[in-house]
């Protein structure tokens, strides 16, 4: 495992020497910066295309890697234009190129000259190529004329007031941000104590009469809340109407349908009227006979229980108890 740790030697100070690279006298980035002093770093640049060595008059193409020195030399508007001076590796001569912010582009200074690929077909015996989709107007004066007094009208009536109204406000903001910051706390603590208050009396009611703590009491001088219940308690009451018509309609159709009672004939009520009372004759005669049984001492455990012999015949027994 590669190891992170750095040597400290005893008589390095951190209040003094602030970094290692301080107190040994180097950069922190090493060789590259050997020029610093002068506004040079040693950077690796690229070609951006084909030269000619000035020195040398060898070709150079595009893509070769130099250890260039970068060197900031102006300014376009804020983009920094730098200088890159590169030595040729086939001999000993120097060549510069600098950016061109303004043009998008790279500029040969010294030292070489750039090779030039532009081909032109109608130079060389061919067709010169046209744009057969230019749909460039022609300038109109008068049209030009009037856009640019309507860029002014604009700004002289629409723009112009409008910075004046913002330059009022910000200065109106920024004369006194201590008067303006006093006048807003003093405002915040009296709504907060209000509040406060408020909030201490609907505690103390809702202990008196033992109401939710989550319940919300409106107030007489609240219009915006009083409306606001106002609304919610006919909702409510709407509602509540509502699932109870509902309910009322869900029983109806879930309620079962009774078949109509049959029709029956004399005949069929006789003869059911008939069954009835021989069962009940039935019922009292051996109601009857049980009772007698037992006022005379004798009781039938088990009636007589047919059984039937290897000769065909069938014999009863009865118990009776002495």
């Amino acid at each position: 495992m590669q190891g992170f740790n750095k040597y400290y030697p005893p008589d390095y100070d951190g209040a003094k020497h602030k970094s290692l690279n301080s107190y040994r006298g180097k950069h922190a980035l090493g060789d590259r910066a050997r020029k610093i002093d002068q506004g040079i770093l040693i950077t690796r640049f690229e070609l951006p295309f084909n030269i000619w060595c000035g020195t040398c008059e060898a070709h150079i193409g595009m893509g070769v890697r130099y250890n260039a020195e970068k060197k900031k030399i102006g300014m376009y508007y804020s983009t920094p234009i730098f200088s890159f001076r590169c030595k040729c590796h086939l001999c000993s001569g120097w060549f510069e190129i600098q950016t061109d912010p303004q043009n998008t582009r790279y500029v040969v200074v010294s030292g070489a000259r750039r090779k030039e690929e532009d081909w032109d077909p109608a130079e060389n015996g061919g067709f010169a190529v046209i744009d057969t989709n230019d749909k460039t107007e022609p300038v109109d004066p008068l049209a030009a004329l009037e856009k640019t007094t309507d860029a002014q009208t604009h700004a002289t009536k629409v723009q112009a007031p409008r910075l004046e109204q913002l330059e009022d406000l910000s200065a109106h903001y920024n004369e006194d941000p201590y008067t303006h910051s006093l006048r807003a706390r003093k405002r915040f603590r009296v709504e907060k104590k209000a509040e406060q208050a408020r909030a201490e009396a609907d505690k103390s009611l809702k202990e008196k009469y033992g109401l939710p703590a989550e319940l919300t009491l409106e107030r007489a001088d609240d219009a915006s809340a009083a409306a606001e219940a106002r609304d919610e308690w006919v909702r409510a009451r709407a509602e509540r109407a509502g699932e109870g018509a509902n309910k009322k309609r869900r029983m109806v159709m879930e309620a079962p349908v009774l078949a109509p009672p049959r029709r029956t004939s004399a005949a069929s009520e006789s003869t059911t009227s008939t069954a009835a009372s021989s069962l009940r004759a039935r019922i009292l005669s051996n109601t009857a006979r049980r009772t007698a049984a037992g006022s005379s001492g004798a009781s039938i455990l088990s009636p007589p229980i047919p059984r039937k012999g290897t000769s065909g015949i069938v014999a009863g027994i009865a118990i009776r108890k002495a």
